[in-house]
């Protein structure tokens, strides 16, 4: 290995991804698409393919997805998990018909039914991190339609959970007896481990926590990885065992722990999405690049009217239920995910390079989405208001 080759690639590599995520804050949109870009012109077929340095990005990439779901996990408390199971459950239902075109796509394209899967979850889950990202710069944690997203992501969330591992499985084993009982003891194992961490969440987090932020950082960050090698091991994917290491964690630690874990999931989340683009050749995009297209669009409008239909549902007003609607709009990290499982199992043909496309469309088009229903329902507001102060003050004419 050429150290000084590989200490520069990486260091140009990372200041390359700094400056995009300045640009991206820049202009109010998610950093992802950008990131995906920059993996597609480092990668083979690239403008400037890496030399050195891909191993070493492959194993930070696997460190990303680990973080990404932590932190995901962090952010839900047991009571969390069951208000929101037990008050958005009939659209969190609804929403699952969301996957209808990823699996009618594959179909139509004339995939394997695995494949077809596979794409249908990959149209199903919404970004939760461009989500909470949208919602905290916006300022909208308070506002009434901000439960009801976070209701539909927490199943989302938590389907995923159990999507992953049988995922896994199938790819591995693909059909048969055996496949059927490697299944249903991955999703035993994350059942039960779930239901250990709702149950003896309080418990655990007692444990881990530390006033010292340095030991604290490193027993999450170590029980992270380890947990997520025993779940990988046990074939229910290094992913799921993260954000369930997150869902035990509670109260102090798990606040703590955001904060703490935030900079580490930044840095390896970034070489995430970038390393996923340097698996992909840039000249297998333009073929499939109407067929994204098709699908995001099919993609958008489904999820805007799960989102408009679950705020109506819970009395949201107009405004609040465009919001919800684009918020549930942008792809991202769990359909990366999936599509990297099976890229992990080698599966070839169009699926890594559609969901390329897929999610850099949907990432940059659902924060669009979100600041034009945000600019839009403050217009409304403001003419509705000026309407009424000019109704106010309207003087009867005398007869």
């Amino acid at each position: 290995m050429d150290t000084p080759i590989l200490l520069i690639e990486l260091g140009g590599v990372i200041v390359g991804l700094a400056i995009l995520a300045r640009l991206a804050g820049r202009f109010g949109f998610s950093s992802i698409p950008l990131f995906l870009i920059a993996g597609l012109a480092f990668g083979d077929g690239g403008i400037l393919p890496l030399v050195t340095s891909e191993d070493f990005i492959e194993v930070g990439a696997e460190i990303g997805l680990i973080l990404l779901l932590l932190t995901l996990g962090l952010q839900y408390s047991a009571e969390d998990l069951t208000e929101n199971l037990r008050t958005g459950w009939p659209s969190g239902a609804l929403n699952v018909l969301n996957a209808a075109p990823g699996v009618l796509a594959g179909w139509l394209l004339g995939w394997e039914p695995l494949e077809a899967l596979l794409l249908g979850g990959i149209t199903y889950v919404t970004s939760s991190g461009i989500v909470a990202k949208l919602v905290e710069d916006l300022r909208w944690v308070g506002n009434r339609e901000t439960p009801v997203v976070l209701s539909l992501l927490v199943i989302e969330d938590l389907t995923m959970a159990v999507y992953l591992p049988i995922a896994a499985v199938l790819l591995r084993a693909g059909s048969g007896a055996g496949a059927v009982v490697e299944v249903l003891v991955a999703v035993s194992v994350v059942t039960a481990f779930l239901l250990v961490a709702l149950r003896y969440g309080p418990v655990f987090s007692r444990l881990v926590f530390s006033r010292s932020d340095e030991a604290l950082l490193l027993s999450i960050f170590g029980l992270a990885l380890a947990v997520a090698g025993v779940a990988e091991r046990l074939q229910v994917s290094a992913a799921v065992g993260a954000f369930l290491v997150g869902i035990a964690l509670s109260g102090p630690a798990a606040e703590r722990a955001q904060s703490l874990v935030r900079p580490l999931r930044d840095l390896f989340g970034a070489v995430f999405f970038a390393f996923f683009g340097l698996r992909v050749e840039p000249g297998s995009v333009p073929p499939i690049l109407g067929i994204a297209l098709a699908l995001a669009a099919v993609g958008a409008i489904t999820k805007v009217l799960i989102g408009w239909v679950a705020a109506r549902r819970a009395g949201v007003g107009s405004r609040g239920r465009w919001r919800a609607a684009t918020l549930m709009v942008a792809r991202g990290e769990f359909s990366i995910a999936i599509a990297s499982l099976a890229v992990a199992a080698g599966i070839d043909g169009e699926l890594e390079a559609l969901t390329a496309a897929y999610v850099l469309i949907l990432a940059i088009l659902g924060p669009v989405l979100v600041r034009v229903a945000d600019v839009t329902g403050r217009r409304m507001t403001l003419r509705e208001h000026h309407r009424t102060r000019a109704d106010a003050t309207m003087v009867p004419e005398a007869e």
